[in-house]
Formats: C-alpha cells, sequence, structure tokens
C-alpha cells in the first residue's frame, strides 16, 4: 500500500449546511476543524507508507479519527461507524455526506504502521507546533508533572503459570511458522500437554505436585530450546519472538546442574539469582511490562508521566490561555520517578517548549537535578527528601549543626571540637568528602550519645561536594517558608489532568501490549485531552464538574 500525499480536504457544502443545521450550538470535531484547521498532513507520514501500490486511506485523516476517538473512548469499530454517520465527524475530516467512511481494521493497521517506523508522536508532536504557531504555547512557561500507574493488558501470572505458559506461547508461534518442523521435534504428549492455556487448566494444589510440575515445564523448555538451536534447525526459528521470550524467562527463572546424577534443572529462588522487579518479564505475552510498588500498591504494567503547562492568573485580568499538556512520557512501571526529570526536560527542549518554572512532588528531585536544572534556565520546585540519618529521626547533632569551613578543609562540631581528617572520595558513583573526628576528642564528649553511636572511633560526616551541599541546605531552608508553599500549591492541579486522561481516555488500562504500543496510546490520549481543553476555552465552559447539593442551589434573594 503506497501514500500519495493531498492537501486537507474542504469541507463540502452540503456537508456544511446540514452539519450547522444539525448543530447550531457547534461540537467538538466542528470547532477543532474551524479553530485549528490544518494541522496534520499527509507527509508527516510518509516514512510508514511504500512509494507503490495502491493508494491507501489519507493518513492525517486517520490520524483525526484516531485522535476523536479518544476524545470519546471509543473502540476501532464505534470510531469507524461514527466516520459513516455522524455529521461533526464528516465536518471535521471533509468528507461528502454519502462517504461510507472505511473498515474498523484500517484503524489498527494505521497504528501499527505508526508504531513500526517510530512515529508515535508524530500526531502530538503536530498538534504541539500548531498551538505554538497560534500562540497557545511557549517557552519559559510554568509547567508540571506527575505519574500514574497504568495496568498492562495481560492476566497476571504466578510463576508456575508463567513457566507453563511461555513454553505454551512459544509452540504456538513454532507451529504457525514451522508446523512440518515442529511434528519431528516434539511428541503427541507435548500436544495433550499446552494445547489449553495454562491459567484454565486446574494446577495441583499441593506444593510438592506444584514444584514438580515446575520441573517438568523447565525440561520441556530446555528441550524446546536445544531443538531450536541444533544444527539441523532453520536458522530463523530462533529469532522468532515468542522463542527468545523462551530464553529470557528460562535465564531468569531457571538453571542447570551437572552432577553424580547427571543433569538437573533446578527452579530458581531468592538465594539463586533470581532477577530483580525491573528486570524480571511477568507475562510472555507483553514482554515490556513489569511489576512495581507504591505506597503499598502493586500492580503490573507501565508509568505514564504527564506534563501540562499552568499559567499563572493575569494581573490585568485578562483570560489565560488554557492548561495544555507538553510532554508525555511511558516507561515500564519499575523505572523510578527521579530517572525521568532530565528526559521530560530533554523532551519539552526538542519541541521547543522548557519550563521556566516547574513544579514537581518528591520523587522527581534531588540536589543534582535541581543544580543540572538550574544550570538549563529551569527552576524545579519540589521538596526534596528530608534528613535520613539516625540523628534526624533522634533530634540529635545533624550535619546541619556542624561548621564548615570550605576554605581551609576543617569540620567544627557544636561542642567546638574541629575534625582530624578530609577525604574526597567517591561513593556509590558520586563524589563526595569524609570528615573524621579524633577517637579522643569524641570519646569524653558528655553529649555523645546526641552525636554518634560509634564506640571505638569519632564522628564521621559525608559531605557532598561544596556546590551540591549548599544547593541542598538553601533548597531546605527555602522549602520551609511561607512563599515557597505558596508557589508549591498550583502543583496540586496536575492531580486533576490525570484524572481527566484517566476518567476520559481510560489511560489507566492499557488497551494494547508491548511498551511502542502504549506509548503511542498514551500519546494519543494526551492529544485528545488538549482538543477537549481547547474545546472548553473556546466556549468558556469550566472543565471542573463541581457537584451541589439542592439545598445549595435555593436562591433565597429570588424568593425576597
Amino acid at each position: 500500500m503506497s501514500m500519495q500525499p493531498k492537501p486537507w480536504p474542504e469541507v463540502p457544502a452540503e456537508t456544511a449546511r446540514i452539519t450547522k443545521s444539525a448543530f447550531r450550538k457547534g461540537a467538538l470535531p466542528i470547532r477543532v476543524r474551524d479553530e485549528l484547521g490544518f494541522w496534520c498532513a499527509d507527509g508527516d507520514f510518509a516514512a510508514a507508507y511504500g512509494v507503490r501500490g495502491a493508494p491507501g486511506i489519507s493518513p492525517a485523516q486517520l490520524a483525526m479519527v484516531t485522535v476523536l476517538q479518544f476524545t470519546e473512548n471509543l473502540t476501532d469499530r464505534q470510531a469507524a461507524d461514527a466516520v459513516r454517520g455522524r455529521l461533526d465527524w464528516k465536518y471535521c475530516l471533509g468528507l461528502a455526506l454519502a462517504d461510507e467512511g472505511f473498515d474498523f481494521t484500517v484503524l489498527s493497521e494505521f497504528r501499527a504502521r505508526l508504531v513500526a517506523d517510530g512515529l508515535e508522536s508524530k500526531i502530538f508532536d503536530a498538534l504541539l507546533d500548531r498551538l505554538i504557531a497560534r500562540g497557545l504555547l511557549g517557552a519559559g512557561e510554568r509547567q508540571r508533572t506527575d505519574s500514574t500507574h497504568v495496568l498492562a493488558a495481560i492476566r497476571a501470572l504466578n510463576r508456575l503459570e508463567l513457566a507453563g505458559e511461555t513454553v505454551r506461547a512459544a509452540l504456538e508461534a513454532l507451529a504457525a511458522a514451522a508446523p512440518d518442523w515442529l511434528t519431528g521435534a516434539i511428541d503427541s504428549t507435548w500436544q495433550a500437554r499446552y494445547a489449553a492455556r495454562v491459567e484454565t487448566m486446574r494446577l495441583p494444589a499441593s506444593e510438592s505436585k506444584r514444584a514438580a510440575l515446575a520441573i517438568e515445564y523447565g525440561r520441556d523448555g530446555y528441550r524446546l530450546l536445544a531443538a531450536v538451536t541444533a544444527a539441523g534447525a532453520p536458522g530463523w526459528l530462533r529469532e522468532l519472538p515468542a522463542v527468545e521470550i523462551l530464553r529470557r524467562v528460562w535465564v531468569q527463572q531457571y538453571y542447570r546442574q551437572i552432577d553424580e546424577h547427571g543433569e538437573r534443572v533446578i527452579r530458581r529462588d531468592a538465594e539463586h539469582g533470581l532477577p530483580p522487579g525491573r528486570l524480571r518479564l511477568i507475562s510472555p505475552y507483553d514482554p515490556d511490562a513489569r511489576y512495581s510498588e507504591k505506597r503499598g500498591a502493586g500492580w503490573l504494567g507501565y508509568k505514564v508521566h504527564l506534563s501540562e503547562t499552568c499559567p499563572a492568573p493575569a494581573s490585568d485580568g485578562t483570560r489565560p490561555a488554557p492548561n495544555l499538556l507538553t510532554c508525555v512520557a511511558t516507561t515500564p512501571a519499575a523505572v523510578p520517578d527521579v530517572a525521568m526529570t532530565e528526559a521530560i526536560h530533554d523532551r519539552l527542549a526538542e519541541h521547543g517548549l522548557p519550563p521556566g518554572e516547574h513544579l514537581v512532588d518528591a520523587g522527581y528531585t534531588s540536589t543534582e537535578l535541581l543544580l543540572a536544572a538550574r544550570a538549563r534556565g529551569i527552576t524545579l520546585l519540589g521538596p526534596l527528601s528530608a534528613n535520613p540519618s539516625r540523628q534526624a529521626r533522634t533530634g540529635g547533632y545533624t550535619l546541619d549543626a556542624f561548621h564548615i569551613d570550605w576554605d581551609h578543609q576543617q569540620v567544627t562540631c557544636p561542642q567546638g571540637q574541629r575534625s582530624s581528617s578530609w577525604t574526597p572520595c567517591t561513593q556509590h558513583g558520586r563524589d563526595a568528602i569524609v570528615v573524621r573526628f579524633p577517637t579522643p576528642a569524641c570519646a569524653p564528649c558528655p553529649v555523645r550519645d546526641r552525636c554518634t553511636t560509634a564506640t571505638h572511633r569519632g564522628r564521621q560526616l559525608t559531605l557532598n561536594p561544596r556546590p551540591v551541599h549548599e544547593a541542598l541546605t538553601a533548597a531546605r531552608v527555602e522549602q520551609t517558608s511561607d512563599a515557597w508553599r505558596e508557589r508549591y500549591k498550583a502543583r496540586a492541579g496536575v492531580e486533576g489532568t490525570i484524572a481527566q486522561a484517566t476518567h476520559v481516555t481510560g489511560v489507566r488500562h492499557a488497551r494494547y501490549t508491548g511498551l511502542a504500543k502504549t506509548r503511542l496510546e498514551h500519546l494519543l490520549a494526551a492529544t485528545a485531552v488538549n482538543l477537549i481543553r481547547l474545546d472548553a476555552w473556546w466556549t468558556d465552559k469550566p472543565l471542573d464538574r463541581t457537584r451541589t447539593r439542592q439545598l445549595q442551589r435555593l436562591d433565597f434573594d429570588l424568593a425576597a
């Protein structure tokens, strides 16, 4: 299938006349067409299509259909029906009233093309470019970021189910790709054992039988991998995704040991090298999904980070621009928020939208990130973590109680004793300075229990390099002020953005499997949220839906 770029079609006169008559107050698709016009072009998707073959449906129109689909959280079939039967959608797409639309499977094929060619962000970026051109977005604005969990579109499997289902998935893939070869590699007992999904089977109840079944799955997996990599097997079999997942799962879950009894298959446990959660595969059908926990709640899947503008009210009373999403980042669930701060700044800079002030929660901050953001001209506004030392928890002498003479590399304790050594070093990959006090000075100290629990040496301090230390100290002092708290109040609004994205577009539950497809889903959802917010801004309609009781609605002034 080829793509021959065409200009965005004008709205047919008959379509415009009947649509305007039917929608006297307008509708979101109509206003998007009238206000934004041509913001997505066929040429943007040229990399996803060939230059020969029958011409396909306009990718720019498919992109618009996909975004409108997310504004109403529709399925592919419902979206295709809307193209055929809804006047407001035909107006937005520039279609004639008699246009029959397309089959709903075209939408999934279009998304697959975007993922295959790395064009997941193309639609979202195109809208950002149009909003920048319209003056609704720009560099230096105040922005805020937060993340939320995303449940993968897979069933949670325990370790026994994971082993059996991984073998079954590999057998299914091999049976489809090389049925003749597989018939000669296995016997009929495999067909009986792996014909049905493991989750539908009645697994043994006793621990001993479950352990034996796990070892049986392990042996079958090793046999299948050996057959695939044997000299007579086609070389391309080992490149099948299901076979590669089998290999990865077996590396994580099993190992083999040779002793006087021969070769034994052993199931890994915590003492035998189970991988950490950030690396461990949890399903053969979504190798990118991971398990993570936050505030005592665990989930399988991903995490999405949403950044949006939050301009302060204008002093002259003019209406500010709407809060618009500027960056969407999707990661496996186990990636911590702090690892995404600089990545988000990089993406915002690529769009020409670096924030002047960036409001985040404690998960995105550290002293190093504070300095890195400052070097970019960004004020990273977020609470730094509290001092985790024992002295801070028990009311003892923390680092703040010591006087540091950086020029003479000397530290003085609250009792007037001076340090005996100053040693620059590297700890956990970071530069640090270890300061020690002499044991004879600390041993007879009357407040020793408030300072250190060491019995055979004096107090030891670990300092950050001077710029980091001074920045950390100043930031912790600043965040205790009323002015800082007042500025930071604006961050709370991002919770409403997450609620809107969750309730309107359904980002809490992934529609697709794999990180790339889930990232595309989140970018489309963010584009849809931006259109919804623009529509509310164009029509002066508040986004919040404040509930009021019947008693609160009584108008006593009118009754008087």
